[in-house]
């Protein structure tokens, strides 16, 4: 981004950001260090600049063209308007972009132009001017929308698209109008197609407007002709129109704002870290990606819809909007530690999957718009085992018909089904089902005919070919590591410590490794399971700090020209060209590397170490309770873990537990430039099969 740009974007909104934190006293305002422009431009993360709220189902950003995955284009400067919702950075075209709102000059709102001129973004806020002199401010707080629509003289009003998508998966829109009034249901299809979700809105003009329909489920709202300001308040209910209608506030924009501004601070300021300022600002705009969803859907009262469609109540606040496949090894573990009241809410919605008859992606009676739950029964096991509450006997026999309806019929499938065996396993031992425990535990263990078959040998010709065989988005040289569950078995099957070393040395040496995909991005862990742990933590270091050289991208390919940058700028073009986000997944990777670990295997509660990218990282939890995490003599130029010691007592490993995380405390770290000489820590390594 040139000077001009960064000037004419970013620093308005970072004075407007200290303005809010001096008017909030002491509080620390964290939301001051998010671009919400990081990854916005280019297949580069898929992202948007919308307005949001934590959690909420409600976003509301530019819709442009040429459009994006998330509907915004950095670099465009035609916008057809303004959508309600949208998952950010996820594959199929996206999903979401629903109600789309154009405010328009003169006789053919259909074909009045809205060109960019400026605009300005932080997190909850919006604002854009156009070269016709309209102008717009966007501001979100829970599931309600303010927007303000400055406009010049002339004829004006808004157009509105209630069939709007962001890739054709309109299905279909009822509403009724009520003077200034307009409210309803808008049905479409979940990402890829393959669900369909129902949002019920009420929408509200603060002035007098004439109604016309234009053509099927499109409206026009004629303003006077000398208004010069209108203000439209929209809020989001899965339940029903009526609480959407009870949604609505009579909240004014500047109250507004500073209660979501407080809110974003709270949630980011769940992590305190203090080093080099740019790093902050980087680390903080990953962060924000890793609290936009799964989204909120108990209304105040308790109640909500499950994927059944039916209204239920329930006691506590549940959620949904999944992306589990993807984020399940970064995201999920992420907001176990940093926001456990918040992750027991995410617990019992995942438990709901279950006992409402779970698909792998979504149903047709969805509560809002989701991706995909594959993997869904590993992270309730690891819920469990992290001090969640999870009633396994409720769900016993649901979460048995997941595991039998498993897909062998490709060679990732076999590792992945394999995987949720192994869960399952451990979920009927907890239940004291030995018997069937091990029926899922020998059917578990065969991952390792598998492995035999398809993995072995890596000297076959397709081996470094991109989805080969049947591979989802990823090569047999990729796939081949996955056994999370059980890395003391897959050391075995690759001939012993030094094989699986030499193994994992060539992978990197050869840079086979794909970091803009999720299928192996475990294996710069891997070193961890051996007595050379140092290895993980310099590339750990390298891959979120440094420039890396990456062949494979998310179209299938394995590049000619290879991408030699670094993963991780704030900037539009952030990532690997062809990555996304993929619902906070690949953002929450870079905000536990930077805190300093690494989930071991999701269904242990085990995170390996590395040197932090901060001098000092804290963990904030309700009540003053905090683990700080300390680097001694902290240099960008030390990777290597020289020592431990956590309150005081120096450890021999080089991993943690979630209860010495969620303890507190202070776990002090000492990094080196050079690799240790003391090789005495004692490795943690998974072993499902063997005591």
């Amino acid at each position: 981004m040139n000077k001009y740009l960064y000037t004419l974007l970013f620093i308005p909104m970072a004075l407007f950001a200290q303005g809010q934190s001096e008017m909030k006293g002491k509080e620390v305002n964290y939301s001051r260090n998010v671009n919400v422009f990081l990854g916005t431009s280019g297949d580069r993360g898929q992202l948007s600049p919308a307005a949001s709220y934590p959690f909420s189902m409600m976003s509301i950003g530019p819709q442009t063209y040429p459009k994006l995955h998330a509907g915004y284009e950095y670099k465009a400067k035609i916008f057809e308007g303004f959508t309600h919702n949208r998952i950010e950075g996820v594959g199929c075209q996206g999903s979401g972009g629903n109600i789309l709102i154009k405010p328009f000059l003169g006789e053919k709102p259909m074909q009045s132009q809205l060109i960019k001129t400026a605009e300005t973004a932080s997190p909850g806020n919006y604002k854009v001017s156009f070269t016709n002199q309209i102008k717009a401010d966007l501001i979100v707080h829970e599931n309600e929308g303010l927007e303000t629509y400055i406009f010049p003289e002339g004829k004006k009003g808004f157009y509105i698209d209630l069939s709007h998508t962001l890739a054709n998966q309109f299905q279909n829109e009822e509403h009724e109008i009520n003077g200034q009034e307009i409210s309803g249901y808008i049905q479409a299809r979940t990402t890829c197609n393959v669900g369909s979700y129902k949002i019920y809105y009420t929408l509200k003009i603060n002035t007098p407007v004439k109604w016309t329909t234009l053509a099927d489920h499109k409206l026009q709202a004629e303003l006077l002709p000398d208004a010069k300001e209108a203000t439209i308040r929209i809020a989001f209910s899965s339940v029903d129109v009526s609480h959407a209608r009870t949604n609505l506030s009579t909240m004014n924009a500047e109250a507004m704002l500073q209660s979501t501004i407080s809110r974003w601070n709270d949630v980011l300021g769940s992590i305190d870290v203090k080093g080099d300022q740019d790093r902050t600002n980087l680390f903080y705009s990953l962060y924000y990606r890793g609290l936009q969803s799964p989204y909120l859907i108990t209304e105040k009262d308790g109640s909500y819809r499950n994927t059944k469609g039916e209204i239920k109540q329930h006691s506590s606040q549940l959620y949904n909007g999944w992306a589990i496949w993807d984020n399940y090894r970064t995201q999920l573990p992420l907001l176990s530690i940093t926001l456990p009241e918040i992750y027991q809410g995410i617990t019992n919605s995942i438990e709901n999957l279950y006992r409402n008859g779970k698909q792998d992606y979504a149903t047709q009676t969805e509560p809002t718009n989701t991706v995909r739950t594959e993997h869904a029964m590993v992270v309730l096991l690891d819920a469990f085992r992290k001090g969640y509450g999870v009633d396994f006997a409720s769900i016993r026999d649901s979460l048995i018909k997941d595991a039998d309806k498993l897909d062998y019929s490709h060679p990732d499938k076999t590792l992945e089904s394999s995987y949720d065996c192994w869960a399952l396993a451990q979920i009927l031992d907890i239940l004291k089902e030995k018997t069937l425990s091990n029926v899922y535990l020998k059917k578990a263990e065969k991952y390792k005919e598998y492995w035999k078959k398809d993995f072995a040998d890596i000297s076959k010709k397709d081996v470094d070919r991109v989805s080969a065989r049947g591979l989802y988005q990823g090569t047999i040289l990729q796939y081949r590591w996955f056994a999370p569950f059980d890395l003391k078995g897959l050391i075995n099957l690759m001939g012993g410590e030094q094989a699986y070393i030499q193994q994992l040395d060539d992978f990197f040496g050869k840079d086979q490794y794909n970091h803009a995909n999720e299928p192996d991005i475990q294996v710069p862990l891997m070193y961890n399971a051996t007595g050379q742990p140092w290895k993980s933590q310099v590339l750990i270091r390298k891959l979120g700090m440094d420039t890396v050289v990456q062949y494979y991208f998310n179209d299938n390919s394995r590049g000619i020209d290879p991408f030699i940058d670094r993963i991780y700028q704030n900037k539009p073009e952030a990532y690997i060209r062809t990555m996304d986000d993929d619902a906070g997944a690949m953002s929450s990777w870079y905000v536990l590397a930077a805190c300093g670990i690494s989930p071991a295997c999701v269904g242990m509660p085990v995170y390996y170490l590395n040197v932090p990218f901060f001098e000092q990282v804290t963990f904030n939890w309700p009540g003053g309770k905090s683990l700080r995490i300390k680097v001694k003599d902290y240099a960008d130029n030390k990777p290597y873990i020289q020592a431990v010691h956590l309150n005081g007592k120096k450890l021999n490993r080089l991993w943690i537990t979630q209860d010495e995380i969620m303890q507190g405390g202070e776990l002090e770290i000492i990094s080196s430039a050079e690799v240790p000489g003391n090789r005495d820590f004692i490795p943690w390594i998974s072993s499902a099969f063997t005591k």
